[in-house]
C-alpha cells in the first residue's frame, strides 16, 4: 500500500489494514481527547473505536487528501446514524507523519463534533 492508502484506509475505519504499517513506537494523538503511546496502545483503541463503528451506520466522507513528502492530511466527515437517527456528526482533520521506511509514527487527530439542539 501506499502512504496515501493507508492513511485513507485508517480514516475510513480499516484499522486492520494499517497494522503492518504502524510503527512500534507509534503515537496517535486525539487533540483534547486522548493520547496512546506504543502499537499496543494504539492497536487497543483501534478495536474499541472499531466496534463502535460496527455497532452504528457509518458514513464516511473525505473531502480532501494533502501530501508533502511523508507526511500526509486527511480531511472529511464522518456521520454516525442507528436506527436511521443521527448520533453524531464529526469534521474532522487526521495527520499522519510517516518514517523513511514507510512506518507510521504519528497520528494528529482533530475531531469537531456537530452539536444538536
Amino acid at each position: 500500500m501506499t502512504i496515501t492508502e493507508i492513511v485513507t484506509a485508517f480514516s475510513n475505519g480499516q484499522f486492520e489494514q494499517t497494522y503492518p504499517y504502524m510503527s512500534d513506537n507509534i503515537e496517535w494523538t486525539i487533540i483534547e481527547e486522548n493520547k496512546f503511546l506504543g502499537k499496543k496502545a494504539v492497536l487497543q483503541n483501534c478495536v474499541l473505536v472499531g466496534a463502535y463503528f460496527k455497532s452504528v451506520t457509518t458514513y464516511f466522507n473525505i473531502l480532501n487528501t494533502l501530501t508533502d513528502n511523508n507526511i500526509v492530511a486527511i480531511i472529511g466527515t464522518a456521520e454516525f446514524l442507528r436506527d436511521n437517527k443521527r448520533l453524531s456528526f464529526i469534521s474532522a482533520c487526521d495527520v499522519y507523519e510517516f518514517d523513511d521506511n514507510k512506518q507510521l509514527v504519528r497520528i494528529t487527530s482533530y475531531c469537531i463534533q456537530k452539536q444538536t439542539l
